[in-house]
């Protein structure tokens, strides 16, 4: 090796050490700035699961509240938490699901549009989206904000080969996770939107046997804080490995920083910088093609509870019902420790008529024998009055601020009915009162799904080479096996659309309004098709007696579509034409075949049901 080589590999090593040091003291700098927003999600996290005598200290750490005398009642009566839960439980409602809808009614982008859809829906089940969402909600409501990472993990999918080592090859799939506002770390705190973001820092605390397996570098462990990420040992500021403050690599971690930015005249297509400790892991350009028309953005999609002007953290509704639950909290002591004077009393002794230990020990219980001095004032209960009404009238005006303040009405949040409405369509409207109240959250969810599901598009146009075999059902209800690649996808071309999964309760009643308006008779009667169908929106579907022997019809009628598709079939005598006639129509009309010979087949079959009615 020259001498010329061995400076220049110096150099690097100075330029990536420098690099490092920049990049973390880049992410030291964003901590501190957003220090004081950390310490109001902590305190939100806090109230939720009941420790709710605690604030931040003017130095701006947590510590918890010291009462005021000994005997003071600090007990917790916590709204917050059922609040939550209820907001928690409609928002899982009204979860969006992921369809794509064609531009137009041409062929190709009709077929792009059912792939699409089919590989959303795919994504969704294997990578439980569902739960994903519902993680990422709960941040949300509980700290204003919340995040989804969408990668391209390449040790996921089905295993395509080996490589020199043995090592097992797969062709990756997408996987999408839930990320909290603690490790997320914008470059500006005044940006409303990630567009507005020009470079984002990723940091969390990862065991260093993780990034062992995944960089090939071995470093030492620290115990690290899990939301405020700085070292247990020094809370203000970077810990050197010559501070002390290392444990064994088995159960040691270390700050994983990942560093984003955005494209620029500088970096045309981004740049990522990955950083742990004095190491720089990786940088080059930004992995993903994840942006409309092929650009490259950043791989995260921001919800909010309650969006705020000039911040890119959302605000929470527990940030606005905690001083109503210190509040609330004070108002409940202080009843019961007025309530606690009026049952155990406040004894009022005279100086040495009586031994004060054992009257402080024992007070004045039934039956007790009380000897006092001769010539002195026996001892008494002090008389504490009664409870004030201003108790109570505080406590109900509390009550109903918690309404107002949270969104949740009491029918709601406390299954009562305050208003005495007892009409369906009276509650309905009330319960749509509650879920008005929430829109804003409703829609940031359904934004961030939609910029999800189009993420998710991308990375599989981008990395999706190989063919890959995918489950579509069709039309006509039957599952399809189909093979796909990156050339037959697209999330360009394509408009997403948002459907809302009804529960039974909703199914239930608007099968029975449109039954009693008459829109699903016939002139006044009821096919047998539709009856069945009603009988199993209202949950009689699986009673064989309710459903007879058209049920039977109907799945002879379905096991002839299949048949039909490779032979000609005659009708039988004792089939109940009509319902065959409409189920083989279906088949017909479905546009799910377009084999001229198998048409020609249905229709004649057809033809014949008529021939025998």
């Amino acid at each position: 090796m020259t001498t010329e080589q061995t400076q220049q590999e110096k150099r690097e090593e100075k330029r990536k050490r420098d690099l490092a040091h920049k990049v973390r003291e880049d992410f030291l700098a964003r901590q501190r700035e957003r220090k004081h927003l950390e310490r109001g999600w902590q305190i939100n996290m806090n109230f939720v699961s009941g420790n709710q005598y605690c604030d931040v200290s003017p130095a701006g750490e947590l510590e918890q509240e010291d009462p005021a005398f000994y005997w003071q009642s600090r007990r917790c009566f916590n709204h917050i938490a059922p609040t939550l839960d209820t907001r928690l439980a409609h928002l899982a409602k009204v979860r969006p699901a992921l369809t794509v809808r064609a531009f137009s009614d041409s062929e190709e982008d009709l077929k792009t549009a059912r792939l699409s859809s089919s590989i959303l829906q795919s994504a969704k089940n294997r990578i439980e989206l569902d739960r994903v969402i519902a993680r990422a909600t709960l941040w949300s409501e509980t700290c204003g904000t919340a995040f989804y990472k969408i990668v391209w993990n390449f040790d996921d999918g089905n295993v395509i080969g080996t490589d020199e080592t043995g090592h097992s090859l797969k062709e990756g799939d997408v996987n999408v996770v839930a990320v909290s506002p603690f490790e997320i770390y914008p470059d500006s705190l005044a940006a409303e939107d990630l567009g507005e973001v020009k470079s984002l820092i990723h940091a969390k605390a990862v065991p260093v046997s993780e990034i062992k397996e995944k960089f090939g570098v071995e470093l030492p462990g620290r115990e690290i804080g899990e939301f405020s990420l700085v070292p247990y040992s020094s809370a203000s500021g970077w810990k050197r490995p010559a501070d002390g403050d290392f444990r064994p690599e088995a159960d040691g971690r270390e700050i994983l920083i990942e560093r984003y930015t955005r494209p620029s005249g500088e970096y045309p297509q981004g740049r990522l910088e990955i950083v742990a400790g004095d190491t720089l892991l990786y940088e080059g350009p930004l992995p993903y093609l994840n942006g409309d028309r092929g650009a490259r953005v950043l791989p995260f999609v921001r919800q909010t509870c309650i969006e705020l002007a000039g911040s890119f953290f959302g605000g929470s509704v527990v940030d606005r019902m905690i001083p109503l639950q210190r509040a609330y909290n004070a108002v409940r002591n202080r009843k019961h420790e007025f309530l606690n004077r009026l049952t155990s009393g406040v004894i009022a002794v005279e100086d040495g008529s009586v031994d004060a230990e054992e009257i402080a020990e024992d007070g004045l219980y039934p039956g007790k024998v009380l000897v006092y001095r001769q010539g002195s004032k026996e001892p008494h209960f002090l008389d504490c009055g009664s409870l004030p009404a201003e108790f109570e009238a505080e406590e109900e005006r509390i009550s109903n601020e918690f309404i107002l303040f949270s969104g949740m009405s009491e029918i709601s949040r406390n299954s009562s009915n305050p208003t005495h409405v007892t009409s369906a369509t009276g509650l309905q409207l009330l319960l749509d009162q509650d879920t008005a109240r929430m829109q804003m959250s409703v829609e940031s969810i359904e934004r961030a799904v939609k910029e999800t599901g189009k993420q998710i598009l991308h990375l599989y146009k981008q990395f999706a080479a190989t063919k890959r075999l995918i489950k579509m059902t069709g039309v006509g209800g039957e599952t399809e096996l189909h093979y796909f690649s990156a050339s037959d996808v697209s999330a360009d071309d394509v408009e997403f659309d948002t459907q809302y999964e009804k529960t039974p309760e909703q199914i239930k009643e608007e099968t029975l309004a449109l039954l009693s308006s008459g829109l699903l008779g016939e002139e006044g009667a009821l096919t047998e098709e539709v009856r069945l169908k009603i009988l199993d929106s209202l949950g009689y579907g699986s009673f064989e007696a309710a459903r007879g022997i058209s049920k039977l019809h109907l799945r002879k009628a379905e096991k002839e579509n299949v048949r039909l598709l490779s032979e000609e079939l005659e009708a039988d005598d004792y089939d109940d034409h009509k319902l065959h006639i409409t189920e083989h129509t279906r088949a017909l009309l479905s546009g799910g075949e377009e084999d001229q010979a198998v048409k020609a087949r249905i229709a004649k079959h057809i033809a014949s049901h008529r021939a025998k009615s």
